[in-house]
């Protein structure tokens, strides 16, 4: 199935992704993409993430493609103008590729090349709109174009925002451009990530919450002091604490599974996503301990 039959087809969903390599060798990436193609139903490539200067998320989605995986393109407005943004589009969907997250991107200053130029000619809810443009057979200067796409397109919300209200209103808006899924940020209090699914429900789109795999104490407290949007609560911070010397990332994938297994039993959303972060060889093994 495609992925937008699996999102309608009730089953509980399951995505990751993986990155592209800083530099030409695609050896991890390619075994990573390997062992994920027929783990789950789908694969994010991540564009230039956290501004970091990377291998593409284009040419990285056509490895999974090649390899028989189903690719989700990410693809941010931080780097394309208008017109780059809808070539590359063009030539995805010719290579097969049918789904597309849709990002506005990190900043600049936040990465490796802080003497970049950030375009941000248009935003996450814009590309959404300009997909929908192309899918209608013309480009967003009103030409005609000679062949139209077809994409399954999502975007992101950040369910733990404080205060919340601002990304609400960002979601209606994204759901209004065409969004068909959202892949969250990360949650770990699944009470809040519940409240917010409530208001989703409103609308006729795919919640896919977002795991990211904590690997130590010290990375869930930097998280949820560095990163807006992200919040693990105080006992998971201690649980990571207290696993014995050299099992800490283990504890992480337990916790991962956990969260995968409650979010899938009790019906919460409609799937999950689930971020490694270079760990991509443990998500097997988060699924195994969700059960799935």
């Amino acid at each position: 199935m495609s992925f937008r039959e699996v999102l309608n087809s009730g089953k509980f969903v399951v995505t990751a992704e993986v990155s592209p390599p800083k530099g030409t060798n695609v050896d991890t990436l390619l075994h990573h993409i390997d062992l994920l193609k027929d783990r789950v139903d789908a694969i994010n490539v991540t564009d230039h993430q956290s501004s970091m200067m990377r291998f593409s998320s284009l040419g990285g989605c056509l490895f999974i493609k090649e390899q028989g995986g189903e690719a989700i393109l990410q693809m941010t407005c931080r780097d394309r103008n208008l017109l780059a943004l809808q070539a590359d589009l063009l030539l995805a969907y010719v290579r097969g590729i049918r789904n597309v997250l849709c990002l506005t991107g990190d900043a600049v200053v936040v990465g490796d090349h802080k003497e970049a130029a950030g375009v941000f000619e248009i935003d996450s809810c814009q590309l959404l709109q300009v997909i929908r443009r192309l899918e209608s057979g013309r480009d967003v200067g009103g030409n005609e174009l000679d062949g139209a796409v077809e994409f399954c397109a999502g975007a992101i919300v950040t369910p733990e925002a404080k205060p919340i209200e601002p990304q609400l209103i960002k979601f209606e808006k994204k759901v209004k451009a065409g969004a068909e899924f959202f892949q969250t940020q990360a949650v770990y209090d699944l009470d809040n990530f519940r409240r917010f699914r409530d208001f989703a429900r409103r609308f006729p789109v795919k919640i896919l919450a977002g795991i990211v795999l904590l690997t130590s104490a010290r990375m869930a407290k930097y998280m949820t002091e560095n990163v807006p949007g992200i919040f693990v609560p105080q006992v998971l911070i201690d649980e990571l604490a207290e696993a014995p010397k050299g099992e800490a990332v283990k504890r992480g994938v337990d916790i991962a599974g956990r969260m995968v297994a409650a979010l899938s039993e009790d019906g919460t959303c409609d799937g999950v996503h689930i971020m490694a972060i270079g760990r991509e060889e443990l998500v097997p093994d988060i699924l195994a301990t969700a059960g799935l």
